[in-house]
């Protein structure tokens, strides 16, 4: 009889819940938490995992995810996002971890007909075929609703302890939540920028103009305002000190793409990056960008230092038109709206 699972763990609800379910029943649970580029709450899983008393391991993608998210074989949902691709995805990660601790089956909190890209029942059974693992499987909030696994057939877990919910209401969650003692209950969340509909736009402008772009193009679109120049050439301009600071940092990586590099001469105004080809002409609209976004009260001329790569430090005058008309042809910020649909 195996006494040992893996909970992928959020930091929802939904996964508190499902752990919690097995710990009733005696079962000892290892958190496995999922990260990608776009992930935002590690955080609260780590949270999450404290107070449910578990070990939280964190992995993250390989390189392998972006062509994922490039050509996902299920489709995207209402943003960028790949669910029941990344839940494969997610899922066979997670089967090595069960095999490399010998643990003998895998849960997750999905509910039934939760989220419409990837808890219909039918995406249910193909994130369980595509990720290998079949009946070991294990949704405890639904799985009253759906074919009894292993561990219920061997009786490792009691169904009759387990659950049958089904739909996106979460009252019946919370009530469950509170009986079961959960000092907290996180309201729902995504966790995923993908699902944003302006990060959205940045990154299917990655993906249609750029398809080259690499993993630090991605990375990067979580910081700043973002240009489309041309089809080599993007501005990112950042909206606070701190998203100047991760433009500079990002800049100085070794895999970084950005050719240039920009600041206010004698103005105040944002830091900036030019990915791609510095010509005269994309650096001159990057330099219109942080007069237009910058505040210049004069003597003389908005001036704006350039940093290019191995090349010596120079300053051009900065012209809000030479950004605007730019910005205007293009579709203005954060990127082209040319790029707000998958291919």
């Amino acid at each position: 009889m195996s006494k040992r699972c893996v909970a992928l763990l959020s930091g929802g609800l939904d996964s508190m819940l499902a752990i919690r379910l097995m710990q009733e029943q005696g079962i000892e649970v290892e958190a496995l938490n999922f990260k990608t580029l776009f992930t935002c709450c590690q955080d609260q899983s780590a949270q999450a995992a404290h107070d449910l008393g578990v070990r939280l391991t964190v992995v993250s993608q390989d390189d392998d995810y972006l062509e994922l998210l490039r050509k996902p074989e299920y489709g995207y949902g209402k943003g960028a996002n790949p669910c029941v691709d990344c839940r494969i995805y997610m899922f066979d990660k997670a089967k090595r971890f069960m095999e490399q601790i010998d643990a003998g089956f895998i849960i997750s909190g999905e509910v039934v007909g939760q989220r419409p890209m990837s808890q219909k029942r039918t995406d249910l059974e193909v994130i369980a075929h595509h990720s290998h693992l079949d009946d070991l499987l294990l949704r405890p909030l639904s799985a009253r609703v759906l074919h009894p696994t292993l561990p219920e057939r061997e009786g490792w877990v009691d169904r009759e302890k387990l659950y049958g919910f089904v739909g996106r209401s979460r009252k019946e969650l919370i009530a469950l939540g509170k009986k079961l003692g959960l000092r907290s209950l996180p309201t729902p969340s995504t966790g995923c920028a993908l699902t944003e509909p302006l990060f959205s736009q940045k990154v299917f402008d990655l993906i249609q103009i750029q398809p080259q772009a690499r993993r630090w193009d991605y990375e990067v679109l979580r910081q700043g305002r973002h240009f489309r120049f041309d089809a080599e050439t993007k501005v990112m301009v950042g909206r606070n000190e701190a998203e100047n600071d991760a433009l500079k940092y990002a800049h100085q990586l070794p895999d970084a793409a950005s050719t240039a590099y920009l600041y206010p001469a004698n103005f105040l105004g944002p830091f900036a990056l030019v990915a791609g080809r510095a010509s005269e002409k994309a650096v001159a609209f990057a330099a219109g960008l942080l007069l237009k976004y910058g505040k210049f009260e004069g003597p003389g001329e908005p001036l704006v230092e350039v940093v290019q790569r191995d090349q010596p430090s120079r300053q051009v005058v900065a012209a809000v038109s030479d950004a605007v008309e730019t910005a205007r042809t293009l579709g203005s910020e954060p990127t082209s709206r040319r790029s707000q649909q998958p291919i």
